[in-house]
């Protein structure tokens, strides 16, 4: 991997679009997330399918970047790309299953105590 990071930026066209050092593994986690790779004489264009509206494209991108990011590589995702989360939304408590809550037996070679 190289040091120079993968760049996830929105061009003056409003096209979303990758530069930077993208290998193979970069290429599919990109595909994955619905970028489109297109030869070009330089080598190869990479970018978000067009009118698709902004929420999709930054979602995407974001789930792009957080991809790459994972797999360790070096993400630079445009400020203007971030996916903001929907308002109201907060994170519910863990819930607790049934098996939780259900009596245990006492592991083998425990003394049990007698009832009387």
């Amino acid at each position: 991997m190289s040091d120079e990071p993968i760049r996830i930026t929105r061009g003056q066209g409003g096209e979303v679009d990758v530069e930077g050092p993208v290998d193979g593994f970069a290429a599919s986690v990109l595909q994955r997330a619905g970028f489109d790779t297109y030869p070009t004489l330089r080598g190869v264009w990479i970018r978000l399918p067009f009118d698709l509206g902004r929420t999709w494209e930054n979602e995407h991108a974001t789930w792009a970047a957080e991809m790459l990011a994972a797999a360790r590589y070096s993400v630079d995702l445009d400020p203007d790309l971030r996916a903001v989360p929907p308002a109201g939304s907060v994170p519910s408590a863990p819930r607790r299953t049934k098996t939780a809550m259900t009596a245990q037996s006492a592991p083998a070679g425990t003394p049990r105590r007698q009832r009387r």
